[in-house]
């Protein structure tokens, strides 16, 4: 509490009643949110009475909960009375508790995403992806897959994401009484990243604004959730709405303090750079190949590595941000195997986790013993499932495909077992099978990373490519770190039981506790990521590498993987400058741009 405050920081704690609190990345929003919610806590609450942080992203929950601990030192009285959790865990914990008043199961669980694409995967399959239909068909698309998912929750309770906001907003609008409740626990209300609410969770921030003291945090350029349902007029409904006091922080920098990395990203937005060089970014030009593209980013990494590691900060951190997930396999991928014999780079990488958890679930449950005889067809079902949800909200008609012809393969199975015969030798089970079967009798030593990293090992040398794949998708998530919910679970498992007799539910457990965690430390060391998940973050270091064309006949015939799509100026609008804007301002003393020779990225010139 003892930092020197600015004028308009000082205006900040001051001020009574609703606050809008602007500013771009690194202005010092959640700083003195932060400090305004300890004011809070001394001055304006009861004893039992806490303040309440919400915030979109896991990220900036750690990091916030980091901040009240360690950066600000607050004493234990304040920090236990700030309660800091994502906009999610808070609707989820409402709807838990009072969902019965909309004639929820009183009985409700969550319905996370994988196991949401898998029940909508019917629809999506019936009706084909959003590309090839027209915007009557898209209506029905979205009509259906609503209807099947409050059908999901009203007859099954069990409950998707995308339901939450909407959910809470009519239980607190429908009850006062239930309102003053959660007013009377929490008075004060700050709301980060206020800019990407959509109209679902403002319903909610209108009902909450009625009794509770909000104070909104946002970045009116950095909206990058539009596709979600966030609306540029937000800011307006909320000055519309509650009247509030309005400080702009959007001339400060205490980020990059020092640097002009928050000038070169407000100058993005802009499309027009005043300065051929700004401290602290570096635009470079890789040769647009390969290998020779992914030798420059890796000596890229070496030096800023070597730069951190100098400086003898602890818990440095180096990110590199790639536009795609495809890429950020391949970045991922290459950076364990580098070209020409360059040293691995050892890194984290933070990737689309749909078909990972669905491909732990199926590793789960060969590493749990057989009960009964639908064993193996658990097994096929689990293997038809990581097809249906692995792409999320936006499967493959490919994905979708192949489930559908393993289910047609099983029942050919089944139906020449009853009369006695053997599998098909062209059958697309046969490889599968052997696997499955290896699988059964590989010996278990009762230490969940050994015998998990075993089974992994297993399917990925057998001669089932499918599942293959799915083990190679498993090895990127980091599900058995010392001290994880899930290792401890199939530890104690074994303990009690001599086996790991509940694998699949601790699988499953686990996944959604890590979905609310809020103890989830920032990353450190080398961490690959997409340019979205970069939002409300920060790493000392950042490095951007986009894709390069391909050329034939001195043409370009493919741009993938660039920061504007096809790098095309049909293509350069607010969303692409936002995004790119987020993602060069995540950096606190460096970011560097590496960019193909041959077609550097179009935000990096000035518009016409």
């Amino acid at each position: 509490m003892a930092m020197e405050l600015t004028e308009k920081q000082r205006e900040i704690l001051a001020a009574d009643g609703h606050v809008l609190v602007t500013g771009g990345p690194g202005s010092g929003k959640t700083t003195i949110s932060i400090l305004k919610a300890a004011k809070a806590v001394d001055e304006a609450l009861s004893p039992e009475q806490r303040v309440l942080f919400l915030s979109f992203a896991r990220a900036t929950v750690s990091r916030v909960a980091e901040a009240i601990q360690h950066e600000h030192q607050l004493p234990p009285e304040q920090r236990k009375r700030i309660e800091v959790e994502t906009y999610h865990s808070f609707f989820w914990r409402t709807i838990k508790t009072h969902g019965y008043l909309l004639g929820l199961p009183r009985r409700l669980t969550l319905l996370p995403p994988p196991a949401e694409a898998i029940a909508l995967s019917s629809i999506r399959s019936e009706l084909g992806a959003d590309s090839k239909l027209d915007d009557e068909g898209i209506t029905e698309k979205r009509q259906r897959e609503y209807a099947e998912r409050e059908r999901l929750a009203m007859e099954d309770g069990r409950v998707c994401f995308d339901l939450f906001a909407r959910y809470t907003g009519r239980i607190l609008h429908d009850s006062e009484r239930i309102c003053k409740l959660v007013a009377n626990m929490f008075p004060v209300i700050v709301l980060d990243e206020f800019q990407d609410t959509n109209a679902d969770q403002w319903y909610v921030v209108q009902a909450l604004g009625q009794h509770c003291r909000l104070v909104a945090l946002a970045d009116p350029e950095q909206r990058i959730y539009d596709f979600q349902g966030a609306d540029p007029e937000r800011l307006d409904h909320f000055r519309d709405e509650f009247s509030p006091t309005e400080i702009d922080l959007s001339d400060d920098n205490h980020r990059s303090a020092g640097t002009e990395i928050a000038l070169f990203g407000n100058e993005i937005l802009r499309g027009r750079f005043t300065q051929d060089r700004y401290a602290g970014i570096y635009r470079l030009c890789y040769p647009p190949n390969g290998d020779k593209a992914i030798t420059e980013l890796v000596k890229c990494v070496y030096k800023s590595r070597a730069r951190l590691v100098k400086s003898g900060k602890k818990d440095w951190s180096l990110a590199i941000l790639v536009p795609t997930k495809k890429m950020t396999r391949l970045v991922a991928d290459k950076l364990r195997t580098p070209p020409a014999g360059m040293t691995p780079v050892q890194h984290s990488s933070v990737l689309e986790i749909e078909g990972a958890i669905l491909g732990a679930e199926l590793i789960a449950f060969l590493i749990q013993p057989p009960s009964g005889d639908q064993h193996l067809s658990r097994f096929v079902d689990l293997f038809c499932n990581y097809f249906q949800g692995r792409g999320g909200d936006k499967p493959t008609q490919g994905d979708l495909n192949t489930a559908q012809k393993i289910r047609d393969a099983y029942a050919d199975y089944l139906e020449r077992l009853s009369q006695d015969k053997a599998i098909r030798g062209n059958s697309l089970l046969v490889a599968t099978f052997a696997t499955y079967n290896k699988a059964r009798a590989l010996y278990l030593t009762g230490n969940p990373e050994i015998d998990w990293r075993a089974m992994r090992a297993l399917l990925e040398s057998g001669n089932c490519s499918r599942l293959q794949g799915l083990a190679h998708e498993v090895r990127n998530l980091r599900l058995l770190d010392r001290g994880t919910q899930l290792r401890q679970g199939l530890a104690e498992d074994w303990r009690t039981n001599g086996a790991y007799t509940n694998a699949t539910s601790i699988v499953h457990q686990a996944f959604i506790q890590e979905h609310f965690s809020s103890s989830k430390k920032p990353e450190t060391g080398v961490v690959v990521m997409n340019m979205h998940k970069a939002k409300g973050k920060q790493f000392d270091e950042v490095i951007i590498f986009e894709g390069w064309p391909r050329i034939a006949k001195k043409k370009i015939v493919a741009n993938l993987d660039r920061i504007v799509r096809s790098n095309a100026y049909e293509y350069d609008d607010d969303q692409a400058r936002q995004n790119f804007r987020v993602s060069v301002t995540r950096g606190r003393s460096r970011t560097i741009i590496l960019t193909p020779s041959n077609d550097p990225c179009i935000l990096l010139l000035n518009r016409e």
